[in-house]
């Protein structure tokens, strides 16, 4: 797992094992808040342990940008602390968390002691805030990658940890092509130091305007290449017939696991926009 120190008090952490996934925290003197945790246990408790021992202070708030497991299932190694989330990742976390987890648990020995523990404090609507030390946490809405998705902002530092609402690739199998757009045009407009994308590495100040108007242009593309795809009758793939390159994107993103996900863009949204 990489860690560093984002600016004082804040940290970020990567696996190395998973999709390049990330995770935060922001210490206080006296308690600090995880933003999401990873996808294996030994990662998130390698955070705990840092957290704990190098910082010296508990968690007292988890905040899961969203549902899916490798931001939301590391909850409970985080005993004693209140979960925050939107309202609809408590509800997913029921619908399809418990079940998918019953399911894997089954296959990898991994994941045999991690329980789903539910969101305490959700809303759905305007903004939550934290106060940790001298650092003011702003929580805001992000849908697009799902529809649970929220930021967390440092107010002070100008560091947002973006969830999956910001990736090298984004990603919109489980969400709204439109939303995502809206989050990413939201997140270029707040005037950040730097962006902690939900997976990949930290975006600096320099480079969020070319950041924000590649993954723009990335969705607009997709969206135009895929309703000309829909209207077509062809059988072929057509995972196959737009490419990840005249996308606007690089399939060495994520160590290459990007053009998987955008053969899954292209075939989710394809898919949506034949069945109306």
């Amino acid at each position: 797992m990489h860690r560093e120190r984002v600016s004082e008090n804040v940290f970020w952490f990567q696996s190395e094992v998973y999709a390049q996934v990330t995770a935060g925290v922001v210490a206080g003197p006296q308690w600090a808040v995880v933003i999401d945790t990873l996808a294996l246990p030994d990662e998130t408790l390698g955070m705990r342990e840092f957290i704990e021992h190098e910082l010296g202070v508990p968690v007292r708030y988890v905040v899961n940008t969203h549902y899916h497991a490798d931001h939301a299932w590391g909850n409970c190694f985080f005993p004693g602390a209140t979960i925050l989330a939107h309202t609809r990742c408590r509800e997913l976390l029921v619908e399809r968390g418990v079940p998918s987890l019953e399911s894997v648990r089954k296959q990898n020995p991994a994941l045999r002691q991690v329980k789903i523990v539910l969101p305490h404090l959700t809303f759905d609507s305007g903004e939550l805030n934290l106060r940790v030390g001298k650092k003011n946490l702003t929580i805001i809405l992000a849908p697009g990658h799902s529809e649970d998705g929220i930021a967390v902002l440092v107010e002070e530092d100008r560091v947002l940890f973006a969830g999956d609402a910001f990736m090298p690739l984004p990603y919109v199998v489980d969400g709204d092509i439109d939303e995502i757009a809206a989050s990413i045009k939201k997140i270029g407009r707040m005037g950040l130091e730097n962006i902690v994308q939900g997976h990949g590495d930290i975006i600096l100040r320099g480079e969020i305007d070319a950041a924000v108007r590649e993954n723009l242009t990335y969705v607009t593309n997709l969206k135009k290449y895929t309703k000309a795809a829909a209207r077509r009758k062809a059988v072929e793939d057509p995972a196959e017939t737009i490419s990840i390159e005249e996308s606007g994107k690089s399939r060495v993103y994520l160590g290459g696991l990007a053009e998987q996900l955008h053969r899954r863009n292209v075939q989710t949204l394809v898919r949506k926009a034949r069945n109306g």
